[in-house]
């Protein structure tokens, strides 16, 4: 399927590896040129370039902490008017309710919430006036379901879900999406650390604990970044303009749930 996005251009956060590179690798393979956002720069330096090389799109590179205001200003600088924003970070550790205090909470809100939230701020409205656009958030699938070990991130990427509620039907009508992918267990350095955590608290390996984290999910297995990235090009697709404020898991079905 083509989906009619040659030449269009993108800013994709944390795109270095993981969730985040699945979507900028799927992007450029439909003729997007990036600009690519990470805290390390070799990592980045390294995905941008493998891009350029297998697809033939522009990449620009951008080191930065982008949950900080000079970050922000630094990726803003760098993307002008794009097309299309893929907002992603990081979520926050595990944890136990009674291990977490105001500043765990406020730093969990400037990464998971207030920073796609000032990105949209910043693009969106260019992409109005343009008459098209699209904004796909990372988010997670504890927005649908809770994980008790993971309160600092449901809390933060509910709090990012009902802004973009209201936020995407504002803008629909000036041909700009926003919709939310809400990613299960993919076989990313997340999923390691939080298979880490299960193994160090129940004294098995690490296998043992992905085996029984696959056990819970009824596809049986993680899932990839590729798959991931495709989804998010799709939402970001000349066929997508019709999908609005919606959260789409991608969980292998993990999440029993019809709403």
């Amino acid at each position: 399927m083509d989906l009619g996005l040659t030449g269009k251009r993108a800013l994709v956060c944390a795109s270095s590896k993981g969730l985040g590179l699945g979507c900028a690798r799927a992007l450029a393979e439909a003729g997007v040129h990036l600009v690519m956002n990470a805290r390390g720069t070799e990592a980045l330096e390294a995905a941008a370039e493998a891009i350029r090389a297998d697809f033939g799109v522009e990449v620009t590179t951008v080191a930065c902490d982008v949950t900080t205001p000079e970050g922000q200003a630094a990726v803003l600088d760098a993307a002008g008017a794009v097309d299309i924003l893929v907002n992603n970070a990081g979520g926050p550790p595990p944890g136990m309710w009674t291990d977490w205090d105001r500043e765990d909470f406020i730093a969990a809100l400037d990464a998971n919430m207030l920073t796609p939230i000032a990105l949209m701020k910043a693009i969106v409205p260019g992409m109005m006036e343009r008459g098209w656009g699209r904004v796909v958030n990372i988010t997670s699938q504890s927005v649908k379901s809770p994980i008790p070990v993971l309160g600092l991130s449901n809390s933060a990427r509910a709090g990012l879900t009902g802004y973009v509620a209201g936020t995407s039907r504002q803008v629909a009508g000036k041909g700009v999406t926003i919709n939310n992918l809400l990613p299960g267990i993919h076989a990313t350095d997340r999923a390691d650390s939080l298979d880490k955590g299960v193994a160090e608290r129940e004294g098995i390996s690490m296998d043992e604990a992905k085996a029984q984290r696959c056990a819970t999910i009824p596809a049986g297995r993680y899932g990839t970044k590729e798959e991931f990235g495709a989804a998010c090009a799709f939402l970001c697709s000349q066929h997508a303009g019709f999908i609005v404020g919606q959260n789409i898991l991608l969980d292998g079905g993990a999440v029993n749930a019809t709403l």
